[in-house]
């Protein structure tokens, strides 16, 4: 008796060892990844700001985990595939991959949902003053920096010098923007193109050796009709003053980043983790992590979305008025 009270005891002091570890093991919450971008980049930044914000890291329903990538286009297709529950995709992409017109990929990327506008990236072409360029026209035969291969900047340049017929007649170099800025100062490029926020450091860095200038962008989408077959591009300006000796507004174009979710993430999450981000507290901690996120507000937050949004992300902007 004294031997089976014994093993009783100790099989009850284990269940209870064990049930106190459970909650820890158990029940703690579902990971979810964050697909971001190139370390450095502005895409990783946001994934990174979001994992590290106190609210989110903090609760125990769910956790985030940011994860690098090549950037826009792997992130529409890692979020459609579910190997990344979120992502920062540009508009555009989305938009695209959803009806199958991505450059040589036809497939439809039906599960990548808006959840909110982040910021607009605009386009820049940066050419020397004088050098007689004055369209994405004039830059057949010339030696142009196109952004790094597989970037949103190089899909995009791609998408926009085709539209324009000079894609295949100018000497391509593939290249970021700090690399093309330098290829630039020495004489190595005839021009640049960017797909990023201003003031971009590598066209400041561009200025500070050489009298530069950038192309108005705009009339040549206006005249090709490039806004009527690609709705997601919105007009702006880059203002006069952004760079130096560039005393003239710059007309351009954007396409703007969204923060997406795959489908299957459940309605709560996404609510919840906008309802985190889009306060106050939240939008000042993005901000402190970049400039660029300056743009970011409930005002602002469905700006640019032309595809369908999470649940989720539907009943939170209802809410606020905006849908």
């Amino acid at each position: 008796m004294k031997l089976i009270g014994r093993s009783f005891l100790l099989g009850a002091v284990a269940a209870l060892v064990l049930s106190l570890a459970l909650p820890s093991a158990a029940f703690a919450g579902k990971r979810y990844v964050f697909s971001g971008g190139p370390a450095g980049g502005t895409f990783q930044v946001v994934a990174n700001a979001v994992q590290v914000y106190g609210p989110v890291k903090k609760n125990s329903a769910y956790k985030v985990k940011a994860q690098s990538s090549a950037g826009s286009v792997e992130n529409l297709r890692k979020v459609n595939k579910g190997r990344a529950h979120f992502g920062v995709v540009y508009s555009g992409h989305v938009y695209l991959g959803r009806e199958g017109r991505l450059k040589n990929d036809k497939k439809k990327y039906e599960d990548v949902l808006a959840v909110s506008y982040l910021y607009g990236a605009p386009a820049q072409l940066v050419v020397r003053k004088g050098s007689g360029i004055k369209s994405v026209k004039d830059l057949v035969g010339k030696k142009v920096g196109v952004g790094n291969a597989g970037s949103g900047a190089f899909a995009n340049c791609e998408l926009f010098f085709s539209h324009m017929d000079v894609w295949d007649k100018i000497k391509r170099n593939a290249m970021g923007y700090n690399d093309a800025a330098q290829a630039f100062g020495n004489k190595q490029l005839d021009a640049f193109w960017l797909f990023t926020a201003f003031p971009s450091g590598a066209v400041i860095m561009a200025a500070q050796t050489n009298d530069i200038d950038l192309i108005d962008l705009q009339a040549d989408a206006n005249v090709s009709g490039f806004f009527k077959r690609y709705p997601y591009f919105s007009e702006l300006s880059v203002p006069a003053g952004t760079y130096r000796g560039v005393d003239h507004e710059a007309p351009s174009f954007q396409d703007s980043a969204l923060w997406v979710a795959n489908a299957k993430v459940p309605d709560d999450v996404v609510y919840d983790m906008l309802s985190k981000i889009y306060t106050d507290e939240g939008l000042a901690h993005m901000r402190s992590q970049k400039k660029t996120f300056k743009e970011m507000s409930i005002k602002t937050g469905v700006n640019g979305i032309v595809t369908p949004m999470h649940p989720g992300a539907i009943r939170f902007w209802k809410e606020k008025g905006l849908l």
